[in-house]
This record gives C-alpha cells, structure tokens and sequence, in this order.
C-alpha cells in the first residue's frame, strides 16, 4: 500500500497485525487534528489518536513489546501509552 500523507510528511510507518501506524511531521501540522493515526491495509483510517492536550501534536512514537499498545511523546511534554486497537490514551504523564 502506498500511504499518502494528511498534511506534512510522514515521518514514521508501523506496520503492526491491525493497520499501518503513521507519524505525520509536526511541523505545518493543523494544531487540532491528531498527527499519529491508524490506516487499514485498504487505505481506511481506523482511528486517530487521541491527545492528551487538544492543541499538542506527536513527535515520537514505538511499538510496544506486548504487542498491544504505543509509546508516544508529543511536542508539549506528554509521555502516553496509546491502545493498539483504538487509539485512546491507556495511560499518560507529564515529562516537563
């Protein structure tokens, strides 16, 4: 599949069981959507992810060893623990 971009560029592609995971560059990214999304082997978005903060964006991503979730790190300072499946915050931090 060839992905294409939302916005800017994509920085990160996970290919994982459920979908493709894609990090899209911050930079000149819209403020309120979400940068770091899931599109199913069809080209569908599965879901985007949820933000700890309705204005912060994704700089860093890593697939999990428990094969079930995400590590993320957005430009405001946030740690989160994303579900595979979903997209939603497991869990979150504040790493200022």
């Amino acid at each position: 599949m060839d992905l294409q971009p939302l916005h800017t560029k994509i920085d990160k592609s996970i290919q994982t069981y459920y979908g493709t995971i894609v990090l899209e560059s911050h930079s000149g990214f819209p403020r309120s959507e979400s940068n770091l999304y899931c599109v199913s082997l069809d080209g569908r978005m599965l879901w985007k992810a949820e933000k700890p903060d309705p204005y912060t964006l994704y700089s860093r991503v890593r697939f999990n060893e428990d094969g079930m979730t995400l590590s993320t790190y957005t430009i405001n300072g946030h740690a989160c623990d994303l579900d595979l499946e979903t997209g939603k915050i497991i869990s979150k931090t504040s790493i200022q």
